[in-house]
């Protein structure tokens, strides 16, 4: 097994830039600095590990088609969560059409179990509870960190919609009793 290189210190828009000059380190340097992350995210989605891991390889083939040429207009993580999120839907989609409808139900892993909140399961149930959209926006918000305007470009809906959504999901969060303790200043 080898270990990654060292984390280059160029941003992702000189990664870009090298890469279409030819530099075929850079792609190794965007792999390495965003391949946790994919597989956090297409975890979320895909509800387990196997399917994330083929959306890891299939998310930086989809990249590596772009190169030369590609253009960052955001930030790579804002570029690659749709990419992400429609890898990984369909890949659960298709787990899901191997198995039989009583395995499916019995087999299908829990949607949230790539989340942070697995230590905490109150916090986990409630998060299930939401609606998806609003589920969407918080996570992507507080887990993955993106900026409301990263989510709006990444989701590719209006900021007013991402505050409304973002908004809407905390209010359903501080309504709930579970997860009162998470928003109770003590």
């Amino acid at each position: 097994m080898t270990l990654p290189p060292p984390a280059d210190p160029r941003s992702d828009l000189e990664l870009v830039a090298a890469l279409n000059a030819g530099d075929a380190s850079a792609f190794d340097a965007l792999y390495f600095r965003h391949r946790d992350w994919v597989v956090r995210l297409a975890a979320r989605f895909a509800g387990n590990d196997a399917d994330a891991l083929d959306v890891l390889q299939e998310t930086f083939s989809y990249l590596h088609r772009k190169f030369p040429g590609f253009r960052l207009t955001a930030s790579m993580t804002t570029f690659l969560y749709p990419v992400v999120k429609h890898l990984a839907l369909a890949a659960k989609k298709k787990t899901l059409r191997l198995v039989s409808d009583d395995i499916a139900l019995d087999a299908a892993p829990d949607r949230d179990s790539a989340d942070p909140s697995d230590s905490r399961p109150e916090l986990a149930e409630v998060l299930a509870s939401l609606p998806e959209t609003h589920r969407e926006v918080l996570l992507m918000r507080f887990v993955d960190g993106l900026s409301l305007a990263e989510i709006g470009v990444a989701l590719q809906i209006p900021l007013g919609t991402v505050k409304s959504r973002l908004h809407n999901a905390l209010n359903l969060l501080r309504e709930d009793p579970r997860a009162k303790d998470y928003f109770d200043p003590r």
